[in-house]
């Protein structure tokens, strides 16, 4: 077993904190047009008071007019505590170095958190929209990207293909800024002095704690994409893609909900975006230090008992399994089991690979055996590749039980199949079919492995899905399939079938 804890750039096992920007008490109102009563005024006498906007001459805050595109830019700079030093000019035609919001125009723009207009300008004294505000937001303050469909999206005019709509439903998500009514963001419309306070402040408030990993940080030069096993709420995981996708730029996010611990598997590319896959497993532990939740990452080769899913028919109730090894060594004598969320599986904890027989004792005391297969899986997961047979050496079955997975299929016509051809050469060698004179019951016994293909004279149309949605096909036969797994022998039967193309 091996583990490493890892402290990459002082870093996975990082304090992760949201930024305190007040208390919950009202800050004293600042400015004459600011009643203590408006939804923005804390927000508004906060940042006056720390030094980030100010007011007009006459003691006003006009919270009702238009902010700009520059005076967004500087508050941003400020509130990220930007490095304006040295800056690197973008070239915007409309902003100069003599512009007062020059430095933090040209800060953002390298950090890629601004762009122009396509003909080349700023546009600095241009009124921020709503949804220009909303990515600006999102990227200046590093906010998770949650997907546009992760989101229940309640704006009629905010569409996925809409080049600020998923940041504002990032936003909404968050709850750092609703719509202008209950069913539209008015993604176009300009943003107020005082909605532009209230949404800022609630990014600082409400942005969740969080780590945010470059690919080196995790022995990659490409993070390709996150596993993990089940559904799991301990942290969130989301990969942000850079500018030019599969790249350096791209990061991973882990966003932690609530102590505990939970795995990660993780897919990228260990050379360039071109070269050799790479896979790497952690445990996530996320712990509550000080009244914050902190997130560490630990790679790990551990391997998790994984589901080994035994079949059983509806009317087998199962009392006991035991555990064998191949070569008869007792492993459990009494095996803990439960109902897989398949009804037709029992489910059996594998803790090592290996080969496996599993005895299982029904309820009145019938019997059947089962092999077990558990490999290491080819990448980097926590679970094993498990396969498992049920010991069969003969088969009864109604011709109708073919359809059992089919959502919807011609009953009828699964009734009158009319004769069956055996289309397969030296069948007799691999199996023994009979049929029951006047009915579908067929009775098969193993000779030897192989498959064998049944003909039907009628053919039966099976549907899968909902109308409107679906996939449908005609099955014209059968196959009897004989295997063999850790010496137990298996007879199973599955359609032959062609989809129609139409679908």
């Amino acid at each position: 077993m091996k583990k490493k804890l890892l402290t990459t750039l002082g870093a996975l096992v990082l304090a992760i904190s949201v930024p305190l920007t007040g208390n919950a008490e009202s800050k004293q109102q600042q400015f004459s047009d600011v009643s203590p009563t408006v939804y923005y005024a804390e927000a508004v006498n906060e940042l006056a008071e720390r030094n980030i906007i100010g007011g007009y001459p006459d003691g006003t805050f006009k919270p009702g007019n238009p902010i700009t595109r520059g005076q967004a830019a500087a508050i941003i700079a400020k509130l990220t505590d930007m490095d304006l030093t040295n800056v690197k000019n973008p070239n915007f035609k409309d902003v100069t170095e003599a512009n007062g919001y020059y430095k933090a125009i040209a800060a953002l723009a390298e950090a890629k958190i601004i762009n122009g207009y396509g003909d080349g300008r700023y546009g600095p004294n241009d009124p921020i929209k709503r949804g220009q505000l909303a990515s600006i937001l999102v990227k200046a303050f590093d906010l998770p990207r949650y997907p546009f469909s992760y989101v229940n999206n309640p704006f009629k005019d905010v569409v996925y293909y809409e080049s600020h709509g998923t940041n504002v439903l990032i936003l909404y998500r968050l709850g750092i800024a609703g719509g202008t009514s209950s069913d539209r963001f008015s993604i176009n419309a300009p943003v107020t002095r005082g909605q532009a306070a209230s949404m800022m402040v609630a990014t600082e408030n409400k942005k969740p704690a969080m780590v945010s990993l470059a690919p080196k940080e995790v022995g990659m030069a490409v993070i390709g994409d996150v596993i993990w096993k089940t559904e799991q709420d301990v942290y969130e995981a989301i990969v942000v893609r850079g500018i030019r996708g599969y790249s350096t730029t791209d990061r991973l996010q882990l966003i932690p909900l609530k102590e505990g611990t939970a795995t990660l598997n993780l897919r990228g590319y260990s050379g360039n975006a071109y070269g050799s896959y790479s896979y790497k497993k952690y445990y996530v532990h996320v712990k509550k230090v000080n009244g914050e939740l902190k997130l560490t990452l630990e790679e790990t080769d551990d391997y998790l008992p994984t589901e080994a899913r035994l079949t059983v028919s509806a009317d087998e109730k199962v009392d006991n399994i035991s555990l064998f090894t191949v070569d008869g060594t007792l492993v459990n004598e009494s095996a803990a089991f439960k109902k897989c969320e398949s009804p037709q599986f029992v489910c059996l904890d594998i803790d090592e690979p290996g080969n496996y027989i599993a005895k299982v004792r029904f309820v009145g005391g019938e019997e059947a055996r089962y092999a077990i297969e558990a490999k290491e899986p080819e990448h980097a997961r926590f679970h094993y590749d498990i396969k498992t047979l049920r010991e069969q050496t003969s088969f009864v079955f109604d011709m109708k039980t073919l359809f059992h997975h089919n959502d919807y299929y011609d009953k009828e016509a699964a009734e009158n199949i009319g004769k069956h051809t055996i289309v397969t050469k030296n069948a007799d060698e691999i199996a023994e079919i009979t049929r029951d004179p006047g009915t579908n019951v067929f009775r098969v016994t193993a000779k030897k492995l192989g498959t064998v293909e049944v003909e039907f004279e009628k053919k039966v149309y099976w549907m899968n899905g909902q109308t409107g949605d679906a996939t449908s096909g005609m099955t014209s036969g059968m196959k009897i399939t004989v295997q063999e797994m850790n010496g137990l022998i298996n007879i199973s039967a599955s359609q032959i079938f062609t989809i129609n193309p139409d679908m």
